[in-house]
């Protein structure tokens, strides 16, 4: 807006304001095109058969998996493996065939800095992945789980571990053959390996950062070492198993928050 008194001098020397530019109404976006899902042959609908019954059908399609994946070093190949991508590349179109679905429901994490054989640092991730497994009819097998571990400089180390515990799953619950040598072919005479005290066990247990996934796996790695019923102070002062004390915390710490009882709030108010 202006004044009457700069109109009138706009006039007066010639100057008048320009008209604003005609409004244009905006195109009419134009449609999506359709997309026209036709039915895949390879994969029409599935039996509706028990779920059990479907992932015996998935594992007698897959049968086995060749160690087609190369490890380089240095231009060189060091070893055969079977990746993730061999996994689903095999179980995949299996698991379509059939009507399978196989769900990741809950994981567990726990994460350790270390360095490489080089010095560098590096990060250490492992997970433990809870899984089921549905059939075609909706029914499911029971919770599985599945632990991967990773060792990365950057920020793919969950993925990675991630991708392991899902190559296990699929690999172990498929009953698929490895192609590796038999452990009785091999003799290894075992020499002196580091070991973790009894005290590093019970910090990393009473540590309130450590998760309940982790605290699995230091049951795992303490009935290994057979220090399950190895007696160390807790955090109260008293003597306590590992075993014990480990127990005691994952319980704690995967427990439903507590809610207060009824009448409660009368009697503080």
């Amino acid at each position: 807006m202006t004044s009457l008194t700069e109109r009138a001098e706009r006039h007066a020397n010639g100057t008048a304001p320009t008209a604003p530019p005609a409004y244009t109404a905006p195109t009419a976006a134009e449609p999506l095109p359709e997309v026209d899902y036709e039915a895949n042959e390879a994969y029409p609908a599935p039996d509706m058969v028990p779920v059990h019954l479907a992932w015996l059908r998935v594992r007698n399609d897959v049968r086995a998996v060749a160690k087609s994946d190369r490890h380089m070093e240095n231009n060189r190949l060091k070893y055969m493996f079977r990746g993730i991508e061999s996994a689903l590349n095999a179980f995949g179109p299996a698991t379509l065939r059939h009507g399978v679905t196989v769900l990741a429901v809950d994981m567990q994490t726990s994460y350790r800095d270390t360095k490489s054989s080089r010095g560098n640092p590096m990060r250490e991730c492992t997970v433990v992945v809870t899984w089921q497994i549905l059939g075609p009819m909706g029914d499911s097998l029971p919770l599985l789980k599945s632990a991967g571990e990773s060792l990365d400089s950057g920020d793919k180390g969950t993925a990675k571990a991630q991708s392991l515990a899902l190559r296990a799953l699929l690999f172990n619950t498929g009953m698929i053959p490895t192609g590796d040598p038999e452990p009785e072919a091999a003799h290894v005479e075992r020499g002196e390996a580091p070991t973790r005290t009894a005290q590093d066990y019970r910090d990393e247990i009473v540590n309130p950062k450590t998760s309940p996934g982790r605290l699995e796996q230091i049951s795992y790695e303490l009935r290994n070492a057979r220090m399950l019923h190895v007696l160390v102070t807790n955090e109260n002062g008293d003597e306590e198993t590992l075993d014990s004390l480990g127990m005691r915390h994952y319980n704690e710490r995967t427990a439903p928050p507590s809610t207060p009882a009824a009448g409660a709030e009368g009697a503080t108010s």
